[in-house]
């Protein structure tokens, strides 16, 4: 009886092994198949869930720059407008400059100044912009603010003047100049009129007050005519 149980077994030990070498050969021929019938290609959507995301609903898809650069509100690149700023310069302020005058070459014949230049030189240690047309006042040797302001006819296209440290830029003023000799007179039948001083401001860049290196300032009829400031000196 125990010899026989024995033989029962070991035939159904035998009959498990066979189950699982039939298993085992079904899993490898499985693989087989699966090289033989890949799986069907991914579908748009799942194959790019970034444009699926984007495209949620009309009017709601976003972009981004390339090169992964944000955008300002303006809609310039952060970069742009750094680079942009950062090459800039700011107004010339009334204490970075350092202004003085004197008689210009090229002047109306007469007795009286005639024409003057003004010089403005930056002494920051930034460069810095002037432009526009002068304000003029004629002042004695005191305080600026009691002066006479001229009255000034604009001449030439004014624009904006980069002034590097040190550099500098000018405008010349013309006078209603003084005849004849002595005290000399004015075409008008005016009085001619001596300021020891010139109150000149820019816009922006405050006033300066100025004399003239090589004496006074005479003129007739309280006028000038002025230019915009320049790069470029004038004679």
């Amino acid at each position: 009886m125990q010899y026989g149980s024995t033989i029962r077994v070991t035939a159904s030990a035998m009959a498990v092994i066979a189950g699982a070498l039939s298993l085992s050969a079904c899993q490898s021929g499985g693989g087989d198949s699966a090289a033989d019938n890949p799986s069907p290609a991914p579908t748009a959507a799942s194959a790019s869930p970034t444009a699926s995301s984007a495209s949620s609903g009309p009017g709601t898809a976003t972009s981004r720059p390339s090169g992964g650069s944000t955008s300002t509100g303006s809609g310039t690149p952060a970069s742009t407008a750094s680079a942009t700023s950062g090459g800039s310069a700011s107004a010339c302020t009334a204490t970075g400059l350092r202004v003085s005058a004197y008689q210009a070459a090229d002047r109306p014949q007469g007795t009286g100044t005639g024409a003057a230049v003004v010089e403005f030189t930056n002494a920051a240690a930034q460069p810095c912009v002037l432009s526009g047309y002068p304000s003029v006042a004629g002042a004695g040797n005191g305080s600026p603010d009691h002066n006479s302001p001229l009255s000034v006819t604009r001449t030439g296209a004014a624009s904006a003047v980069r002034v590097a440290p040190g550099g500098k830029a000018w405008v010349k003023l013309t006078f209603v100049q003084v005849q004849g000799e002595g005290d000399g007179y004015c075409a008008s039948g005016a009085k001619p009129v001596v300021y020891p001083t010139l109150v000149v401001g820019l816009p922006g860049a405050g006033s300066h007050q100025v004399a003239l290196s090589d004496g006074e300032f005479a003129e007739c009829d309280n006028k000038v005519t002025a230019t915009a400031v320049s790069a470029v000196k004038p004679s």
